[in-house]
């Protein structure tokens, strides 16, 4: 079964925006849940744009399901993830201004640093994952540096799926083959939406999870969240194609 986890960095966007607590965080992360949603994501970055660091423990002691914490592994973020213990941690190669992800990580090139790094959470018990393109080389390397799961950046995916979906997802499913030949476990995130990720599931039914923030978040304003997160869960379920 795919899980689906909504990233809520967006609803903290707009709050911050008044500077208040509206929205809630905790409310809308638990919204989520009571609407199905298996888990949620958030990724506290150093200039607090959005999540911010007092929002963390807040959300890990609210939410029941799983907490997945996305950051670049700087030693103040290895730190507060270690003191949260989410259920999971996505390491991201994000520079600190960086608007959001767009490319994943070379793990040839930051092999000793990555290992290092996934070697600590793993001795605090957290499930790690790394965040890469879809590069069979990148995904074997993550295994080798300990990883538990690659997340696929599926922005490209996402780009061109309207053109070519066949031709889209090609590199996809290469990757996230490689991905279960090696037992690494997959997920998968980045510009999925309610156009595309059916077909995504369908051509890689074995994704452990997707984790979705700006689509769920916008297509929320039109249909209403439980709607969203509902239509979101009905994309990942088993189809013809692969019952």
């Amino acid at each position: 079964m795919t899980r689906l986890s909504v990233n809520i960095n967006k609803v903290a966007t707009i709050r911050n925006a008044r500077g208040e607590n509206n929205p809630d965080l905790v409310r809308f992360a638990l919204a989520c849940e009571a609407a199905g949603a298996d888990g949620i994501t958030i990724h506290p970055r150093p200039d607090e744009r959005h999540i911010r660091r007092s929002d963390v423990p807040l959300l890990k002691q609210a939410v029941s399901t799983e907490l997945n914490m996305e950051g670049y592994p700087s030693e103040d973020f290895i730190r507060l993830v270690i003191e949260t213990q989410p259920a999971q941690v996505t390491l991201v190669p994000d520079a600190p201004g960086q608007l959001t992800s767009n490319h994943g990580w070379n793990v040839t090139e930051n092999f000793d640093m990555l290992s290092a790094i996934i070697r600590r959470f793993k001795e605090a018990g957290i499930r790690v994952s790394v965040f890469v393109d879809p590069d069979s080389v990148q995904v074997l390397e993550a295994k080798l540096a300990g990883a538990d799961r690659v997340e696929l950046y599926t922005k490209e995916y996402a780009d061109n799926y309207a053109q070519n979906r066949e031709l889209a997802i090609a590199p996809f499913v290469e990757a996230a083959s490689a991905a279960r030949v090696c037992g690494l476990g997959l997920n998968a995130g980045h510009d999925l939406s309610l156009e595309n990720l059916r077909y995504f599931h369908e051509m890689i039914p074995w994704v452990d999870e997707v984790s979705i923030g700006h689509a769920l978040i916008c297509d929320a304003l039109y249909l209403g969240l439980d709607a969203t997160v509902k239509a979101y869960l009905a994309c990942l379920l088993p189809s013809m194609h692969n019952a």
